[in-house]
């Protein structure tokens, strides 16, 4: 990691891979935007980033609901505080990353996911089986891209990285709560 430059941010100079392997010189790089967008390097995680990434995203929320046993008012509580923090500083950590390698929606841009993945999770009751069900529904909604989700892509810069992965999240929050009807 290089000193803080003339803006006061920590840089560094990476070279990173892309989906495909190859590798692209990122140049200086906001060291807070990448561990936010890359979920703590989550986003590294081959093959499959997202997948990394919404699996990463559980990993808190298990913890604190097995360690804490919390209410299902606390954890719902916890989630909603998760998922505002995470758009506050993710929108804007996607949004430079994507220019730093002038690229849209780099793969490796996981913060998205874990959006996504929190928001799928809401009212979920605290066991593998309902963060399971929430797994797989957002990862399905997030890969398939049903109307709206693929248009909200369009949106500039992290706004359209993050928001298609909200409506995404918003569709398997919506069929896991009928799922738990039944089960």
């Amino acid at each position: 990691m290089k000193d803080a430059g003339a803006n006061g941010r920590k840089t560094r100079m990476s070279t990173q891979s892309d989906q495909d392997g190859k590798k692209i010189q990122a140049g200086k790089t906001t060291a807070w935007a990448f561990a936010v967008a890359t979920f703590f390097g989550a986003g590294y995680g081959k093959p499959g980033p997202g997948t990394w990434g919404s699996v990463a995203a559980l990993l808190p929320w298990a913890v604190y609901a097995w360690l804490a046993h919390p209410t299902p008012a606390a954890l719902l509580l916890a989630l909603a505080i998760g998922i505002a923090m995470a758009l506050a500083a993710g929108i804007p950590a996607a949004t430079i990353v994507e220019r730093q390698f002038g690229r849209t929606d780099p793969g490796f841009v996981v913060i998205d996911e874990v959006i996504g993945q929190w928001i799928a999770l809401l009212g979920s009751p605290a066991d593998w089986r309902h963060g399971l069900i929430a797994l797989v529904l957002f990862r399905l909604f997030d890969i398939t891209k049903p109307f709206p989700v693929r248009r909200l892509e369009r949106l500039p810069g992290g706004w359209g990285i993050v928001f298609d992965d909200v409506a995404a999240g918003l569709y398997a929050l919506g069929v896991a709560s009928l799922v738990r009807i039944w089960i």
